[in-house]
């Protein structure tokens, strides 16, 4: 199954697409700086492991973003920890190809995706939280629909200080 877009397409992400040049990615300090995966050094095993869990995982659907033009791979998205009582998950990306960045890539991978969750999953509501100052992944999701929601004040520890979680969410219309 692919999820077509202008630009991309997104497809499931196998332990089969896990390369070198992705394993870089999550040891970038630039294009982690705002993941959680940063506090940890990766390994060719530790992201094979990641992707074969989200392929197990009923609650989780982890997205390769790869570009229509070339088939390379540039990035990933998911829909997580689903709750099937109250029917929503949070969406996370990462954009590992910084050649990428900045071209709309972001906010049409938060499109195909929320399209899959409310139209595949039946979704009734997508979140997503980022650090504050991650305006670039806050601006796509804006693009893509959603709203703001708020944030938690002084959520995520950051560069020597604590700083806000900004709260972004879609309800299914």
């Amino acid at each position: 199954m692919k999820l077509h877009g202008q630009h991309i397409y997104l497809r499931q992400l196998t332990p089969n697409d896990v390369s070198n040049e992705y394993v870089a990615w999550m040891n970038d300090t630039e294009i982690t700086q705002y993941l959680e995966s940063r506090w940890s050094p990766q390994t060719f095993e530790t992201v094979r492991t990641f992707v074969q869990a989200m392929c197990d995982s009923p609650k989780d659907f982890l997205f390769g973003m790869f570009l229509n033009t070339t088939n390379q791979h540039i990035g990933n998205i998911k829909i997580g920890n689903i709750s099937s009582v109250h029917r929503y998950g949070d969406v996370g990306l990462i954009i590992g190809d910084k050649a990428s960045w900045g071209k709309g890539i972001a906010s049409e991978a938060i499109s195909l995706v929320t399209k899959y969750g409310f139209e595949e999953l039946n979704l009734h509501k997508l979140i997503a939280g980022m650090y504050e100052q991650n305006m670039g992944s806050y601006k796509a999701f804006i693009k893509a629909g959603y709203q703001d929601a708020g944030c938690y004040k002084a959520h995520f520890f950051c560069q020597g200080q604590y700083v806000d979680a900004r709260l972004v969410e879609k309800c299914r219309e």
